[in-house]
């Protein structure tokens, strides 16, 4: 315990489990972190993000929206089997799954946004490796305690009561490991359906294996490997430097008006030192869940989830300083704020320099305006994608619903009839793209003179059928087209078959050619 102006603090003996001041072998043993709990605003936004992320995976299988007699009433469905992906009232065929690929692009950009303006926000807040081992932390804090008494149960030896307690834990991160490959299968069938074909073991052996496979990753990365996850297999701290400049807000430790630090701040002043607002109690390392000390600098564990900022901004409250010591800012602020508090580069850190004679800080500080985030970079990645968002928002509005596909005969190309006309053979495939049934009109256009008939459609040739399309279906047709003799002018002719729905006055067309023999003079 730390005696500063007669307030007690908290001194926690602890050290980085990552420094970037000491070299890393290759190959280590794992040593285990345990994680204080801390309160603060950052943590009330992880809590809020964890909750709002958890409840829209588990609960968004279970939402309905209705879409007749002839679709699925699941609001967020891939189903596969009828290869389809239901959105609520969006429905994707597989032919437009560059949809998929467009949304695939723009989290990627927004993913550099994110992180070109406040740091690795995605991995510190929003991230499915960060929500679950936050989740598996709040059930190991509620049942073996904070970090002093995980940290005595783990050094203690296997007795009744540990067993007791790790059971427990490991028994309720297995529950939730099993829920989220339980609602991650939802996804992809009818969830109210699926669940009791599984509790009934009617469910198919596809299920159970996603569900054990999820369940088995879960527990192991969220409860056994946690933060090795993000340090050995996550590219993404390897890519994140690229994507930052020095106007990207990251989480920083101010040592300009830090250090030098001290935990006897007074004995240090009264011998004419220097002395800087850190008291070296390690609350920051404490409450890190990557095992690192901020206070290192920029490191490529950091995760920027704040909590240290919760944790030295506690310490301050409680010392009647200044918050800030730990920080979201630019790194440009930094090296100004630096270059008061050394003169320039000529001397060492002298807090004295970064403060008046009463104490409080210099005019020459600089201090985090939100108009340097906005620059040349996130207008470019703001740009692009809002351009590819408006693109498929676009293409969304205005795609067809009826589409027409036409593939000629191959062998043979044409038949020459006993009366002299030409047949060509065409099959022809109608995509009714709504989930209900309805009457198509398809139609002959150009290639005068020429007669169509459909195979299975007992009237007589014509230029015209009406066609009965089922809801959500695709219907195949065979189609003769037939042109008399002397109506044939060359050996390749067009013509083009149109699908029209009067109801809903949608239509579309597909140009194809007719073939005949070469002509002989």
């Amino acid at each position: 315990m730390l005696v500063l102006d007669n307030i007690q603090v908290e001194r926690i003996e602890d050290e980085a489990v990552i420094s970037a001041k000491t070299s890393q072998p290759l190959y280590a043993a794992h040593k285990k972190i345990f994680p204080k709990r801390v309160s603060g605003s950052f943590r009330r936004a992880k809590w809020l993000v964890m909750a709002i992320t958890l409840g829209i995976y588990y609960l968004t299988p279970w939402l309905r929206w209705e879409r007749g007699p002839f679709a699925p009433d699941q609001a967020v469905l891939v189903d596969i089997s009828n290869r389809r992906f239901y959105f609520f009232f969006i429905e994707i065929w597989p032919q437009e799954f560059y949809y998929l690929a467009g949304l695939l692009v723009m989290a990627g950009i927004g993913l550099f946004l994110i992180t070109s303006t406040i740091g690795r926000a995605w991995c510190g807040y929003t991230c499915p490796q960060t929500i679950w081992v936050d989740l598996f932390l709040v059930v190991e804090r509620a049942i073996e305690g904070d970090r002093n008494a995980r940290m005595k149960l783990d050094a203690t030896p296997w007795r009744a009561r540990k067993l007791v307690l790790r059971v427990w834990s490991h028994a309720i991160w297995l529950v939730i490991a099993a829920a989220t490959g339980g609602a991650w299968i939802m996804y992809f069938a009818d969830a109210p359906t699926l669940v009791g074909e599984v509790f009934t073991g009617n469910a198919a052996p596809v299920a159970y294996t996603t569900i054990a496979v999820l369940t088995a990753t879960t527990y192991t990365f969220g409860g056994l490997m946690r933060e090795q996850v993000c340090t050995y297999m996550c590219p993404w701290p390897r890519i994140q430097a690229a994507m930052l400049d020095e106007n990207s807000l990251t989480v920083t430790y101010n040592d300009w008006r830090g250090e030098p630090r001290s935990r006897h701040a007074k004995k240090v002043q009264a011998a004419g030192q220097p002395v800087g607002d850190c008291v070296d109690c390690n609350a920051c390392v404490a409450v890190c869940p990557m095992g690192t000390d901020i206070r290192d600098g920029q490191q490529l564990e950091c995760i920027t989830c704040a909590l240290c900022i919760d944790a030295c901004h506690a310490v301050m409250d409680k010392l009647g300083r200044d918050r800030g010591l730990i920080s979201y800012a630019t790194l440009s602020d930094y090296n100004a704020n630096m270059a008061v508090a050394t003169a320039g580069g000529t001397r060492p850190i002298d807090p004295t320099l970064v403060r008046t004679a009463r104490g409080a800080f210099s005019d020459r500080l600089a201090h985090f305006q939100i108009r340097k985030v906005f620059r040349s970079r996130t207008f470019i990645y703001m740009g692009a994608w809002s351009a590819v968002g408006l693109v498929m928002l676009y293409s969304l509005l205005t795609r067809d619903r009826l589409e027409i596909n036409v593939l000629h005969d191959r062998n043979p190309q044409f038949v020459t009839l006993s009366d002299g006309s030409i047949r060509n053979g065409y099959t022809v495939k109608l995509l009714n793209m709504i989930p209900e049934p309805r009457t198509i009109v398809l139609s002959l256009q150009g290639l005068q003179g020429a007669e169509m008939s459909i195979v299975g459609i007992d009237l007589p040739a014509g230029r015209s059928f009406a066609i009965p399309a089922e809801a959500d279906r695709l219907k195949v047709l065979k189609v003769f087209v037939r042109l008399p003799a002397d109506k044939v002018k060359d050996e390749v002719q067009t013509l083009k078959f149109r699908v029209e729905d009067k109801a809903s006055f949608e239509s579309n067309e597909y140009k194809a050619s007719f073939n005949a023999p070469e002509a002989h003079t």
